[in-house]
């Protein structure tokens, strides 16, 4: 285990990578598959990634053992989890508990993204369309489209889009199902997250708590990381006064990490099997500095313009991308794998089909080295 007493200035231990990149994939639950619910898991994790439906069940998929994806549709139909934007403006899966009070603390950061729509937004009175936009997607159910139309004949002169945005922003729009479910399909329909749980949002998290529980899932971590995970600014006052009860290391770079003191930080030669992760995975964006995950050499390869790929990780880093076909799962890596790394690739694939796709025959197929 790495040095876990607390330091003093200018003592700090260090953290070369690896430890790092083991640190965090212990915490994110990819060293071993863990033995625990998918709630408890998406407690855990501070939520998952969900612009589309499918990441998240292929996230657990890659962290649980025995997951099945109805385990995670079942709490979505139950309304025990709920897709909605919170960290960084993007959907989110949430427990019922953290959708309540996650999206209180991010609220000023929604609030600050509207001033990018405020000349759309001219003469528009925001308290009065809020309370319009509550009004009607607490009567039933409403896609952006239909919301944006409604509001639009409150203001004809209004930007569209500047509208729903704003709708978006003032308000804790969920995404109520069938979307979200497993094997289901439906269009993207909003009604506020108090309307659909049934009880009102509860006090904002503590920025101190929440600190806490993304070192639990994230660190060893800086500053920076945190306000990189939450896209929110200014919380270097909430690390200053949890300092007492933390540990802090540096990195390479010399950056100060600040850690939970019985959090697990594994030697760094601990072997990291294989995993397949989705597209958006909170593993490769929750920190300023994805070193830990993403060699340097392979920085921005997971992503062009938008659009996101599916990931593979190899010794713990970022490794190369994969994809389904109709008959296939095509891997493509980013370097040449040696033959046993083949070996564990395939079989952390099979793994992952018949946790996924147990009704399905797919072929793996490796293609050729992915260049730059």
């Amino acid at each position: 285990m790495t040095n876990t007493k607390p330091s003093v200035a200018g003592t700090a231990p260090h953290l070369g990578t690896r430890a790092l990149n083991r640190a965090t994939l212990d915490r994110q639950l990819l060293l071993r598959p863990a033995r625990i619910s998918a709630a408890a898991a998406v407690e855990h994790l501070v939520g998952l990634q969900a612009q589309n439906v499918k990441p998240p069940y292929y996230a657990l998929a890659a962290r649980l053992d025995g997951f099945a994806p109805e385990a995670l549709s079942r709490l979505m139909a139950d309304r025990e989890v709920v897709r909605i934007v919170t960290m960084r403006s993007t959907v989110h899966t949430h427990t019922a508990d953290d959708c309540l009070t996650l999206r209180p603390l991010v609220q000023p950061a929604r609030d600050r993204e509207l001033t990018q729509f405020r000349k759309g937004l001219a003469g528009v009175d925001l308290d009065r369309l809020a309370a319009l936009a509550r009004e009607l997607v607490e009567t039933e159910p409403r896609t952006m489209k239909q919301l944006r139309e409604a509001l639009l004949r409150e203001w004809p002169d209004a930007d569209p889009q500047a509208l729903s945005v704003a709708a978006r922003c003032r308000l804790p729009l969920v995404q109520v199902t069938p979307r979200g479910l497993w094997g289901r399909s439906g269009q993207v329909s909003l009604t506020t997250a108090e309307h659909w749980l049934g009880r009102p949002a509860g006090p904002a998290a503590t920025p101190d708590a929440v600190v806490l529980r993304y070192l639990a899932a994230f660190g060893p971590a800086s500053v920076r990381d945190m306000q990189a995970w939450a896209g929110l600014t200014r919380l270097r006052d909430a690390f200053e006064r949890l300092r007492p009860r933390l540990v802090t290391f540096r990195d390479e770079g010399g950056v100060e990490l600040f850690d939970l003191p019985d959090a697990p930080r594994p030697d760094p030669d601990t072997p990291a099997p294989p995993r397949f992760l989705p597209e958006f995975d909170n593993l490769l964006l929750s920190h300023a500095d994805r070193t830990r995950v993403v060699p340097p050499e392979y920085r921005g390869r997971s992503w062009q313009g938008n659009f996101a790929y599916c990931t593979l990780l190899v010794d713990g880093f970022l490794a190369g991308l994969w994809r389904l076909e109709e008959h296939a799962l095509v891997i493509e890596p980013f370097g040449r794998l040696t033959g046993a790394q083949r070996d564990e690739v395939t079989a952390e694939g099979e793994r992952m089909l018949r946790t996924m796709h147990p009704e399905t025959p797919y072929d793996i197929r490796f293609g050729a080295v992915r260049a730059a």
